[in-house]
C-alpha cells in the first residue's frame, strides 16, 4: 500500500509539472502572439514575407544554408526560394564555405544588415500592454528565467 501511495505522489508530481510546463508554454505562445500583427505589418511595410525576415533574423553570422533551414524548421529546398529572392535584392549573398568548399554560406550584405538592424530597432520594445504591469524587478526575474530556459 505504501508503494502505490508514493507511486501515486510521483505520478501526480510529475502529472502536475506536465501541466504547469503546458499553461507556461501556452502563455508565452499568448505573449508571442501580441507581437505578430506588428510583425505582419513591418513584413508588408518592407515588403517581406515572414520567412525572409526570419532568415535577416537568423544570420547574425555567416552560416551554413542548412544550419539557417534547421534554425526555421524548413527543408534546404524551401530555403533556396527564400535566399533567391532576398539575394535579388542585394540582402544577402551566397559564398563558400572557407573549410568545405561544397557548402554554401549564406552572409548579410551591408544593405541586408541594416535593414535587419533597422527592424531589430522597431520589434525591440514590447507592444502596448504586453508586459507593462510587470514591475522592474518583475522584469529582472523574468529576463533571469528566460536566460535560463534559453541555456
Amino acid at each position: 500500500m505504501a508503494a502505490t501511495d508514493a507511486t501515486r505522489a510521483v505520478g501526480g508530481r510529475a502529472r502536475g509539472r506536465e501541466q504547469l510546463e503546458a499553461e507556461t508554454w501556452e502563455l508565452l505562445g499568448d505573449l508571442y502572439l501580441l507581437q505578430k500583427p506588428r510583425v505582419m505589418a513591418i513584413c508588408r511595410e518592407y515588403d517581406l514575407f515572414p520567412p525572409q525576415l526570419l532568415v535577416l533574423r537568423a544570420l547574425d553570422r555567416p552560416r551554413p544554408m542548412r544550419d539557417v533551414a534547421a534554425t526555421m524548421g524548413c527543408d534546404n529546398s524551401n530555403l533556396t526560394g527564400i535566399t533567391d529572392r532576398l539575394e535579388e535584392r542585394g540582402l544577402v549573398q551566397r559564398s563558400p564555405d572557407p573549410d568545405d568548399r561544397r557548402v554554401k554560406r549564406l552572409v548579410l550584405t551591408e544593405d541586408g544588415e541594416r535593414l535587419r538592424d533597422e527592424i531589430a530597432a522597431r520589434l525591440r520594445p514590447p507592444p502596448p500592454g504586453a508586459i507593462d504591469s510587470l514591475t522592474q524587478r518583475d522584469l529582472r526575474q523574468l529576463q533571469a528565467l528566460l536566460r535560463k530556459a534559453l541555456g
